[in-house]
């Protein structure tokens, strides 16, 4: 039987045969650089079956290769059986990554511009040289894409910052305009949703699980035009749509058509084309780019890092003080759920990773404010925990047994913050290798939730923090340690990180991040205990600034597979006042039973 995505591969070279081209280089993301694609452009999941949240695909006459990272090593080798296609790693030594690979064996390279940043195409060009040619062909897809979906249109809501914390737009987009007058720049092209979102405290539905609008956004001294995909004439569109569109032409917004973006560049530049226009390269698209160089000069068009992104990442109060009785509130689903779990595996019943993962969502829908889920929920048992993102099937799940690890990775969307928890749970008796890999991933996680740091250092500087017991253990994980979390936004957000790889951006006092260390063993079980961490100023001395960690998650750990001696006293003494927080916050908001069993998993040992 053919392989039905071998089969597209075969149409794609079909029509590389046709037009000239010697390879084709897939995006795994869309025309906004998203993590997160809608269906439209989760075309490297059309083209070659691999579901992962993060990869490129190459094609050429005698090669499909897939670039991808060590989340999802193991889910693409399973994927692409059938396929032809084969793995290429990112992010380990010696990778060679798309331009270097291309530069060997092509000279005609299409791509789709609406869905490659200026970035990508421009490392691209680069490799290839002189004698090389980019083609850009948006869509590039559209032909051999059979009933592929239209882009995404949802309703559009504003936020009630008096009600549900931030700051007002109006002050926000008068804090860019000051920041364009001091660098001057005359206008400023936003691309990335979550930062147009966070601008114009504006969110949707158009991404599965991320609140964001398929959107551009234009901002001048005098002008701010939004480019979404949601008709400017109040009766095409629902009435809290109309009443969200309201709002921002009051505040100043001009709401228009998400295609005429082309055209209100074109209004930007004109006359005005000596002028200078800010656009961020890592999100902005190929091909809008490339049509801004008609309208304006090439002096003209400055290319940076946006200010948005380090702006959003940094929590106001208000929001602060969201987010701590959100994990409050996350944590009381989280308690019911893992109660509901051990009752129901120890009594016999059979509970599949699909049931369980559609239980807690069932549990968090009951919380007040909340929007859906904020990622797909991971719910593995034993060897299905060993891949780092494992996509739970509908049919054909594991059953959860009373033996061995089960780990649950999972999170929300609440008007007052965006959650992200995993636990991993001993569900009866366990190797005395799982009990090892369990203590060793846990103590590393208390070394990173326990430090203190000078103000000015990276996340890549204590990344070391989480990995030394793994280490001396002669263990490890291929994946970062911590990424920034929005506010009732994008589970994954930038610019600071934990991982081991150079990132120079330093932790601020207020921004989110999450602590996750991990382990995983092909066929047997995989581990990872996750908890959310703000930074916040932790005073000073003769030698300067010092900077903390403050836990938000509140969900207890389970003790019953930790080998204290290997934890150590400092971290067993983190673990069970951690765990006494818990249930002294959670017991007055559970059900009697829960808070009854929550009292005997957080018991001191």
């Amino acid at each position: 039987m053919t392989n039905i995505y071998a089969e597209r591969i075969n149409a794609l070279r079909g029509l590389m045969s046709r037009n000239g081209w010697d390879a084709v280089v897939i995006s795994g993301s869309d025309p906004h650089a998203s993590e997160y694609p809608a269906p439209r452009w989760k075309q490297v999941e059309w083209l070659t079956g691999f579901t992962g949240e993060a990869g490129d695909v190459v094609v050429t006459d005698d090669h499909v290769g897939l670039w991808t990272d060590s989340r999802y090593f193991i889910q693409a080798l399973e994927q692409l059986q059938g396929t032809g296609g084969e793995l290429h790693k990112t992010r380990v030594p010696d990778a060679v990554g798309i331009p270097q690979w291309l530069a060997e064996r092509a000279r005609v390279v299409a791509v789709d511009g609406l869905c490659q940043s200026v970035s990508a195409v421009a490392e691209l060009k680069d490799a290839l040289g002189d004698d090389g040619l980019v083609v850009d062909v948006p869509d590039l897809l559209e032909e051999i894409w059979e009933d592929r979906p239209s882009v995404p249109v949802s309703p559009v809501t504003t936020l009630d910052v008096e009600c549900f914390g931030g700051v007002p737009r109006v002050e926000k987009l008068s804090w860019l305009r000051k920041w364009m007058l001091l660098q001057g720049y005359d206008k400023v092209l936003l691309s990335s949703l979550d930062e147009i979102a966070w601008i114009l405290n504006v969110r949707g539905a158009d991404i599965e699980y991320n609140p964001l609008v398929i959107s551009y956004l234009l901002v001048s001294q005098d002008y701010v035009k939004w480019f979404v995909r949601k008709s400017a004439s109040y009766g095409d569109v629902d009435p809290d749509t109309a009443d969200s569109f309201t709002e921002l032409q009051f505040d100043g917004v001009s709401v228009e058509d998400y295609d005429a973006v082309y055209m209100g560049l074109a209004d930007f530049g004109g006359e005005d084309s000596a002028g200078t226009i800010f656009v961020d390269p890592s999100t902005l698209n190929c091909h809008v780019a490339d049509y801004l160089e008609t309208v304006f000069t090439r002096q003209g068009i400055v290319r940076g890092v946006s200010p948005v992104i380090l702006e959003k990442s940094v929590k106001s109060p208000s929001e602060i003080a969201h987010l701590r009785q959100t994990f409050i509130d996350d944590g009381v689903a989280m308690e019911c759920f893992l109660h509901w779990l051990d009752e129901e595996v120890a009594t016999g019943r059979e509970v599949t990773e699909w049931d369980a993962s559609e239980k807690l969502t069932e549990f968090r829908s009951e919380i007040p404010g909340y929007r859906g889920n904020s990622f797909e929920n991971i719910s593995a048992y034993g060897p299905s925990g060993a891949l780092p993102h494992y996509s739970t099937p509908r049919e054909g799940s594991a059953v959860i047994r009373s033996c061995g690890l089960y780990l649950v990775d999972s999170g929300g969307q609440y008007l007052t913050g965006t959650t992200d928890i995993t636990r991993t749970v001993p569900m009866g008796e366990c190797t005395q290798l799982e009990k090892e890999d369990y203590t060793l991933v846990l103590k590393g996680m208390i070394y990173l939730s326990m430090a203190v740091f000078p103000r000015g250092t990276a996340g890549c500087q204590i990344d070391a923090l989480a990995r030394m017991p793994l280490w001396k253990g002669r263990r490890n994980f291929g994946h970062g340690t911590g990424h920034g979390i929005g506010y009732y936004l994008c589970v994954h957000e930038g610019p600071q990180s934990i991982r081991y790889q150079y990132n120079p951006q330093p932790l601020l006092p207020g921004m989110v991040t999450s602590n996750e260390p991990g382990l995983y063993r092909e066929g047997m079980h995989g581990i990872r205990h996750e908890n959310i961490v703000l930074c916040k100023e932790a005073g000073m001395s003769e030698f300067g600034e010092w900077l903390e960690f403050e836990t938000l998650t509140c969900c207890h750990i389970d003790t019953s597979a930790v080998i204290p001696e290997l934890l150590g006293p400092e971290a067993l003494a983190w673990l069970n006042a951690y765990n006494d927080h818990v249930y002294r916050t959670l017991a007055p908001l559970l059900p009697p039973r829960t808070a009854a069993w929550l009292r005997d998993r957080t018991m001191a040992i």
